[in-house]
C-alpha cells in the first residue's frame, strides 16, 4: 500500500500595509494614520496575514522612525489582532543612522533589517557596515527576530558571515526582493539561485520569503509558493491587482497571495503556526482565538 502524501507546508503571508512611499494619490486605499493603519491591518488578518510589516507617518504624511507613533500602532495592532505578528520597518527612508533603529526597545516580534546596500529608482540605499552591526546588536539585545532583506545575492552571504559570528540569531529568516528598479530584476533563474544559496548556507529546512514589487508582486507569490518559501503582498509594494485595476485594501492583496498558495496546495498559516515556523515567542500577554486560524 503507497503511503499517503505528506501535507503540504503551511505558507505564512506577510501584509506590507503602507510603505514610506504610496500615499491616496497613488491609491486612496493606503493607510496612513494610525487608525487607518490598524484597521487595514485588522481586514487583512482576518483575510490570512499572518506577519504585518509597519511604517510610519507623520502629521504631513512623510516617513518618519518616530517611536511613540510605532508604540501606538504595535499597541493596535496587538489589541485588534491578537497573536499577529508585527514586524517593525528599520528602513533608510524613514530616518538616518540610529534614529532607523528607535523603535527596537518596544520589542515588536520581528524588525526589517537590510544587510548591505543597493540602489534604488532614484538614490542609493545605504546600509553602512557600522549600522548594520549596531542594528543587529539592538535587535539580540530586545529579543527582535530580524527578517534579513536580501536585493542582492551579497547580501545573503553577508547575513550567513553574521549568523557564523553570532550577531544574529540562528535560523535567519530571509526575504528575496526583486523588481526594485536598478536593483535585483524579477527573473526566475536568478530567483532560483538565491534560494538555493539561502539552503546551502543556512539549510534545506530554513524558512524564508520574497517579496515582488509592483506588477511583480503576484509572480513572485507564484514561485515562492511552488518553491516551499513564504509570501509578501501589501499596498506597500503595489497599489494595484491589475495593470487597469486599484486594489481595493490590502485584505485584497492578501486574498489573492491566499488564491495563489492555493493553486499549489498550500494552506494559508494561522498566527500559531507562523510563530512555530519562525521560532517567535508567544504573543504578548497571551491571545485568543480571535482572528484568523
Amino acid at each position: 500500500m503507497t503511503a499517503p502524501a505528506a501535507p503540504a507546508a503551511p505558507c505564512i503571508i506577510c501584509v506590507a500595509i503602507t510603505g514610506s512611499l504610496p500615499t491616496k494619490a497613488d491609491n486612496p486605499a493606503v493607510p496612513v494614520t494610525v487608525a487607518e493603519q490598524v484597521e487595514s491591518t485588522h481586514e487583512a488578518f482576518e483575510a490570512g496575514a499572518s506577519i504585518v510589516h509597519c511604517h510610519v507617518r507623520d502629521d504631513a504624511g512623510r516617513p518618519t522612525a518616530d517611536p511613540e507613533r510605532f508604540a501606538r500602532l504595535k499597541e493596535g495592532i496587538e489589541r485588534h489582532c491578537p497573536g499577529m505578528i508585527v514586524q517593525l520597518s528599520t528602513g533608510g527612508r524613514s530616518g538616518a543612522g540610529q534614529a532607523r533603529g528607535a523603535m527596537l526597545p518596544l520589542r515588536p516580534d520581528m524588525a526589517s533589517l537590510a544587510v548591505g546596500s543597493n540602489n534604488f529608482p532614484t538614490r542609493v540605499y545605504e546600509n553602512p557596515p557600522d549600522l548594520v552591526d549596531w542594528l543587529a546588536a539592538e535587535m539580540l539585545n530586545h529579543g527582535v527576530k530580524p527578517e534579513i532583506e536580501a536585493f542582492d545575492l551579497s547580501h545573503i552571504f553577508k547575513a550567513a558571515e553574521m549568523v557564523e559570528r553570532g550577531q544574529i540569531a540562528a535560523p535567519p529568516y530571509v526575504q528575496i526582493v526583486m523588481g526594485v528598479r536598478n536593483a535585483m530584476p524579477a527573473d526566475r533563474p536568478a530567483f532560483d539561485f538565491m534560494v538555493a544559496t539561502i539552503r546551502r548556507l543556512f539549510g534545506a529546512d530554513v524558512p524564508w520569503c520574497a517579496a515582488g514589487i509592483g506588477r511583480h508582486q503576484a509572480e513572485l507569490n507564484d514561485w515562492a509558493a511552488a518553491a516551499g518559501g513564504h509570501l509578501r503582498t501589501g499596498l506597500e509594494d503595489n497599489v494595484r491587482l491589475d495593470r487597469a485595476t486599484l486594489a481595493p485594501s490590502n485584505a485584497a492583496l492578501v486574498r489573492r497571495a491566499a488564491q495563489i498558495a492555493a493553486r499549489h496546495g498550500r494552506p494559508v498559516a494561522d498566527w500559531r503556526q507562523a510563530r512555530a515556523i519562525l521560532g517567535l515567542r508567544p504573543p504578548p500577554g497571551g491571545a485568543s482565538d480571535k482572528g484568523h486560524s
